[in-house]
């Protein structure tokens, strides 16, 4: 459980919600702080301030309750946060963080280009199956091609995309999914994120080329 999403929107309509500019601020606080528990954070300092962090974006959701990002990012920190706990403990969390994602997807799928189905499909590839968890390769397949088409060329989608094909044991198209992420334009406010991601996507590219030897 380490390491630590569906209604189609018609074209003709807007978002269920629309960020204002403070909004917007707060929504960025979160990916900021986020990034830096992530990738800054030592490993066993990462509950408590996950566990903080949970809470700062459990009352964005609770204050913008129809916006999709609020509920995008109140999935994200908790599954985070069920990540860093580990173990059986965290299924709570876990289960939380995928109803937070069914919410973003039912209010607005294309939110964040995508990122709840590629969140909820990440949750569906690491939680254990039945009769412990909801893991499901399939359902992670699914929601990974449904943000692969909202964000085809996005950094996120990809290194999902790669990480569940070295989880199915097909290398060959890990790498080539893996090696398309490092080539993802850069987000901008988004560079502490960026940076780890990359970080990520060359570790799991070691071990996708250690099994194509």
């Amino acid at each position: 459980m380490k390491a630590l999403l569906i209604t189609l929107l018609s074209l003709c309509i807007g978002p269920a919600w629309a960020l204002d500019a403070p909004d917007q601020q707060r929504l960025s606080a979160i990916q900021q702080d986020w990034a830096r528990i992530q990738y800054q954070l030592p490993e066993d300092q990462r509950v408590v301030a996950f566990e903080k962090l949970a809470s700062q974006s459990t009352q964005f959701k609770q204050d913008r309750p129809n916006a999709a990002e609020a509920w995008i990012w109140s999935g994200i920190v908790t599954s985070s946060w069920a990540g860093a706990q580990g173990g059986l403990g965290a299924l709570s969390k876990v289960k939380q963080a995928k109803a937070d994602l069914e919410k973003a997807l039912s209010l607005d799928p294309s939110a964040l280009q995508g990122s709840a189905y590629a969140s909820l499909a990440a949750l569906y590839d690491r939680v254990p199956g039945w009769p412990i968890g909801f893991g499901d390769a399939d359902k992670a397949q699914g929601l990974l091609e449904q943000a692969l088409k909202i964000n085809p060329d996005g950094i996120d989608p990809l290194y999902f995309w790669g990480d569940h094909f070295f989880r199915q044991g097909h290398y060959a198209q890990a790498k080539a999914a893996l090696e398309k992420a490092l080539q993802a334009a850069p987000r901008p406010g988004r560079e502490l994120a960026d940076s780890g991601r990359r970080k990520d996507i060359q570790l799991l590219l070691v071990d996708v080329n250690k099994k194509l030897k």
